[in-house]
């Protein structure tokens, strides 16, 4: 029999320890990364246990009668060590009874793209589908598998080249600052009319808690900062969190060249992927661009069920 607890502080290092060997765990589903806007989400994550030995947690916060998982994070789901189908189906049931004891009316998934997974883990949208739910969205995630040749466009490995003759700088900073200030949030203002989802002081406690895990690339032209990239890095997957550059780095491609940059190196760590986030639908301009640097297509599913 399965039981079901709603995670509390009291149980911060023995999540933390289940998610860190988890087939399908990445650092995002730590306690430290998911609580930096705790002040915006009505944490309610669940362990699941069998005779007092947990099995699966899964990451959601609460909005009135529906439980997401999540909309704070890239990703949700349940987080798995090696267990079997009959097992995920025991645990699916048992979350079920619990949404309904609780006043859930429903479920949202936001699934774990396929390439993080150190083995597959889609046992649970079989079940939201075997019990009536559905795949309700489906967004376009680019991303480039290391073990296929690299395929750049060759426009893009041309003016990669005939740059690297103006004396670019590459850097690994341990400060986001200058690029949130100076590149980031004045680019998203210009181009978007938007923010970052992370604030320069959020951004940087994360990196300060995850030095390991997130990583701030800056490209300089003399004494110019051009362009930037911060990465989020799992155990096989580099992915470009933030890519922004100003006026002066776009005449230059400063952007296309720290990208081109990057690749190479994440495929020289021994990646399996790099990740360059999802593209929103009618935005060909941008699909087009990650594809011209060697991304395929992958996607992200939603799902729901009504409970």
């Amino acid at each position: 029999m399965y039981s079901v607890q709603k995670y509390t502080p009291a149980h911060y290092e023995q999540w933390n320890s289940f998610v860190a060997d988890a087939k399908n765990g990445t650092f995002l589903f730590h306690r430290d990364f998911m609580e930096y806007h705790s002040d915006r989400f009505e944490d309610h994550s669940l362990l699941f246990f069998h005779k007092e030995q947990l099995r699966a947690v899964l990451p959601a916060n609460r909005v009135g009668d529906t439980l997401y998982s999540h909309q704070g994070l890239t990703y949700g789901g349940l987080v798995l060590h090696d267990c079997g189908g009959k097992t995920v189906r025991d645990i699916f049931q048992q979350l079920c009874t619990y949404l309904k004891g609780k006043g859930f009316k429903k479920l949202e998934v936001k699934a774990i793209p396929l390439f993080y997974h150190q083995q597959p883990a889609n046992e649970l949208y079989f079940e939201i589908i075997d019990k009536g739910g559905q795949l309700f969205r489906r967004d376009l995630n680019l991303a480039i598998d290391y073990r296929n040749e690299l395929k750049i466009h060759k426009s893009k490995v041309k003016h990669f080249r005939k740059r690297q003759e103006l004396g670019f700088t590459v850097l690994e900073t341990p400060d986001v600052t200058p690029f949130w200030n100076e590149v980031l949030i004045p680019r998203l203002q210009e181009k978007h009319q938007v923010h970052p989802v992370h604030t320069v002081a959020e951004m940087n406690c994360l990196r300060s808690k995850f030095p390991k895990n997130i990583k701030q690339y800056e490209i300089w032209l003399d004494d110019k900062l051009l362009a930037g990239i911060t990465t989020f890095e799992t155990d096989t997957v580099v992915k470009s969190q933030y890519g922004a550059t100003t006026a002066l780095g776009e005449k230059h491609r400063a952007l296309d060249y720290l990208f081109i940059t990057l690749i190479e190196k994440y495929k020289d760590l021994g990646y399996r992927y790099f990740d360059m986030g999802t593209v929103t639908e009618g935005n060909m301009g941008l699909l087009k661009q990650k594809e011209e640097l060697g991304c395929a297509i992958y996607t992200q599913d939603f799902y729901e069920l009504k409970v």
